[in-house]
Parts: structure tokens; sequence; C-alpha cells
């Protein structure tokens, strides 16, 4: 019997891509045609079945199991039996699992939902309780009442599973007050907060107004024994220097608690403590965290600097952070391209365009290259001041001798700009590069434009433009003819439908539109 299941257990892990995918009819049909050297083979189907969703009927079930006993595998059809019956009671309980989260998730937490809560007959175990706590996230006061109910009603005794997957539901903005009440009452019948859920639990919390939760849970699982590891120190104070406003105080809560572990503040340490002061301006006391780091062995690099310098232009206080570079090289330490990034994406935020381009210019005259996140930020830059033209220059020269392959973003983006401002050519050019660099046509804003202010020829030019093979796709070419008529352009919906080339010109949809018109000229074209 055990050597039944293990060939069972074996085939499990293996054989997803053995077979391909087969209906049910298929797989029947194989499950019956085995002989006893393919009892593994049979096997495999039998799983690829189970993962499919294909049911075994019963009167295919019951041959099954007369052909294995026929040929004296009486261990795998026990096994085999063993193992449906397994699936039979795991299918009626995500039945009953399906219904009790409709109840619960249906309505408000009431006596009506008690009631039908009451009538369903069924008895918990800590998986059905675990897959129904699954079914009504995003309804944590819900999975409260229930956590309460199966317990009080139903006698289920909880356990530290069950608490973790309770406080996984909990904690959100909405209900982090009845999360700390579960916590409490987890510590005082013993059980703790596992890693995982800690984890689960931490990316929940780091952000917005959970900040000081994330740093509370921090401390808590210091004190307890699956302790965060010495990265997470570090994670959560970069989500604490990322904040709009950062507190400082929530920073040196985290440091403290790290410290009194026993742990020794690594470099990822200092610069997590030094970015929250340099993002919220506190650059005397960012200077003295410099000098400490230098006393523990730790010289201030590019990731040190560039923090400095976020500040500074975060700060409005521009010279101060272009100069910034010039003291890093003074002190041997070049600026890298993220520094450069950091400082022009402040310039740009903060109007300051044409010193943007002015830093990008002395960055390439240093030999440090553009990347396509640089580029994004001078083309965004750019065009929020209206400076549309400036950017496709710009972006011409680092796409054709910069060799950069810009985001998908950066040529929607700059391609929508261009034909704001009336800018075809320059916008149909980036298309081409858009296709050289193997990203889908980007149509919408083209046959928008086209179709309003645009000649036949700029359709063809289009048309052309998006031609991948011999022909664009039939929906382009349909989709350029609706515009153009939903405009009341009839005689250029005319035009155009005479130099589409014949299939177009008889596609459905275009026949159809044709034969609504009045126009008689469109009717004959």
């Amino acid at each position: 019997m055990k050597r039944a299941k293990g060939i069972i257990a074996a085939s499990l892990k293996q054989i997803n891509s053995v077979l391909p995918s087969q209906s049910s009819t298929t797989n029947r049909s194989l499950l019956h045609s085995y002989q006893r050297e393919f009892v593994k083979e049979f096997l495999v189907v039998m799983k690829k079945m189970n993962d499919e969703g294909c049911e075994l009927e019963a009167a295919a079930y019951e041959g099954i199991l007369r052909n294995l006993k026929k040929q004296k595998l009486t261990s795998v059809a026990d096994a085999i039996v063993e193992f449906f019956e397994e699936k039979v009671k795991e299918s009626a309980n995500d039945s009953i699992v399906e219904s009790v989260v409709s109840v619960v998730r249906e309505s408000e937490w009431n006596e009506e939902v008690l009631g039908k809560l009451e009538e369903m007959d069924f008895s918990v175990s800590e998986d059905m309780l675990l897959k129904i706590l699954r079914g009504i996230r995003g309804c944590p006061l819900k999975g409260l009442e229930f956590f309460r109910w199966v317990a009080e009603k139903r006698g289920f005794e909880h356990n530290a599973v069950t608490y973790n997957a309770l406080l996984k539901v909990l904690g959100h903005e909405d209900s982090v007050g009845k999360f700390r009440d579960v916590v409490k009452e987890m510590k005082n019948v013993g059980y703790e907060i596992e890693f995982d859920t800690y984890v689960k639990l931490a990316r929940q919390f780091h952000k917005g107004k959970l900040m000081k939760d994330g740093v509370e849970l921090y401390e808590l699982m210091m004190d307890g024994p699956y302790r965060p590891k010495v990265q997470d120190c570090c994670a959560l104070l970069r989500q604490i220097s990322m904040h709009p406003e950062p507190d400082i105080s929530l920073a040196h809560r985290v440091v403290k608690k790290h410290e009194s572990v026993g742990r020794s503040l690594t470099k990822a340490e200092y610069d997590g403590i030094h970015r929250c002061l340099a993002s919220v301006g506190k650059f005397d006391e960012a200077g003295e965290i410099m000098e400490t780091m230098k006393n523990a062995g730790y010289e201030p690099d590019n990731i040190t600097y560039s923090q400095v310098v976020f500040g500074l232009c975060k700060a409005g206080r521009l010279e101060e952070a272009r100069q910034m570079l010039d003291e890093m090289e003074s002190k041997g330490c070049t600026p890298d391209l993220k520094t450069w990034t950091i400082l022009i994406q402040g310039l740009c935020g903060a109007g300051d365009v044409d010193k943007a381009l002015k830093c990008y210019t002395d960055m390439i005259g240093k030999n440090c290259q553009a990347d396509a996140d640089l580029m994004a930020v001078l083309v965004t830059g750019l065009c929020k001041f209206n400076k549309a033209s400036t950017a496709y220059a710009l972006a011409v020269e680092m796409i054709e001798q910069g060799h950069l392959r810009p985001w998908q973003a950066t040529y929607k983006s700059l391609i929508q700009d261009l034909l704001a401002e009336r800018k075809f050519e320059e916008s149909i050019k980036l298309l081409r590069s858009m296709k050289r660099h193997n990203y889908p046509p980007f149509q919408v804003p083209f046959v928008q434009y086209v179709s309003k202010f645009g000649t036949v020829d700029d359709a063809k030019e289009y048309l052309k433009a998006i031609t991948v093979k011999d022909y664009p796709s039939n929906s382009a070419y349909v989709n350029l003819f609706q515009a153009f008529f939903d405009e009341g352009r009839i005689s250029e919906a005319q035009d155009l439908l005479y130099i589409y080339p014949q299939h177009i010109r008889n596609h459905r949809d275009i026949v159809k539109q044709v034969g609504l018109t009045k126009n008689p000229v469109i009717a004959s074209a």
C-alpha cells in the first residue's frame, strides 16, 4: 500500500508536461487502455485529469478498479480508492467553504447571517477555517466575527496557525485597532507571530498611515523568537524615508531596536538613517551620521551623496545640489548615473529644464552614459513645460547617437504631446522607431489625429509606419476608415477606400458601414 502511494506521490511531482491537455472523454479512453507495464503512465493521466478538473465518472472508475484487481494490482487499486475518497471529501469541504464565504460576505454581520450559519451543518477543521478566512479577506471585521463564532458556537479551539491567518486578514488600515487587540490576545495565550505572517504584514504596513504600526510590528518581532532579518531593518528605514513627510522618530526607534539585540549597524543601515535625515532637510544631522559612518569604517559613496542631492532638490536648494556633485569629485567619489539622474529629476521637477539640460551635457562630457530612466526623466520634464519639440530632438539624439532603447511609456507620452502640437512627421518618426525596438504599434492617438486633422497622404504614411509584413492588421484599416466616417469626412473616407487593398474593401465591417450611408459616392466606392 505504501509503495503504491509512493508511486502516486512521485507521479504528482513530475509530469505536467508529459501529456498534452486532453478532454475528459479522451482521458477516460487513455485510462482504460493501460497495461501492467504502463502503471506509471496511467497515474500520470489520472493526475493530469485531476489538475484540469476532469472528474472520473462512476462507471469508468468502477471499470478501472476491476481491471486493476484483475491484473493483481490490488495495492494500486486500494491507493486510488483512498485518493479519490479524499478528493470527494475535499470537494465537499470546498462546497461548504464557498457557501460560508458567500453567506458572510453578502451582508453586514447580523442576526440573519448568524441564523444562516447556524442552519448549515458542518464541522470546522483548521484547513477549512484557513480557506474561509482567505475567502473573506477584504472584509476584516467579518473575518474576526467568524473567527469568534466558530470558537463559541462550534467549539473550535484556535491555535497559532489560525491566529496568524486572522492577523493577515486584519492587517489593514480600517481594522488595525482590532489587529492590535488580537496580537495582545495571542501573546496572552502563548502564541507568536510567525515569520511568514510578519513578511506579509510588513508589505501592508510599510506604507501610508500604517508606517507606525509597521515599526511597532518590527519591534514586537525583534523581541520574539522569529526575529526579522538584518535586511528588513534597511527595508523599513527605506520605507520611512520614502514617505512624503518622514517621521524621524520612527527611524530612531528602528535603529534602537536593531542595536538592542546585539546587532551592529552596517553601511546599509547607516544609509537608511542618513536617507531619512536628508529627506526631511536635516542636513546637519545627516552630516553627523556621515562622520559616524566614516569612524565605523564606511566611506560615503554615491549612495550616500545621492541621498543628500535628493534632499537638497526636495528642499529647493538646487544650486547646492549641483555643487554637491563637484564636492563628491573633490573627495574622490565620481558621481554615477544615478546621482546625475536624481539631480536632473530635481531640476526638472522645479521647472528649471534649461539647467537640467546643462547638467545632462555636463554628465555626457564626463563620459557618463545615459539610460532609459534618465531619458524618461528629461522627456517628461520638457513636455511638462511645453517643450515637446526639444524633447523630441533630445530623444532622437539619444536613440540614434546614444543607441538607447527608450521605455515604451516614454514613446507613448512623447508621441501624444507631439500630436497635441500638430507635429505629425515627428510623431511618425517615433512610431517607426518604436517598431524597430519591437514595441507594438501605438495606434489610438494617430487614428484620432489623422481622422480629425490629417490628409489621406497622412493616413497612408501612418498605415505604412505600422506595417510589419505586407499589410497592417485588418483592424487598423477598419478603425481608420470608421474614424474618418465618424468625423464626417466622407470624401476622405472615399479616398481611403480607393487605396485600401481589395480584401479590406470587402471586409464585412466596411461593407456594412458603406451600406448604411446614403452618400452615393461612398456606396459606389
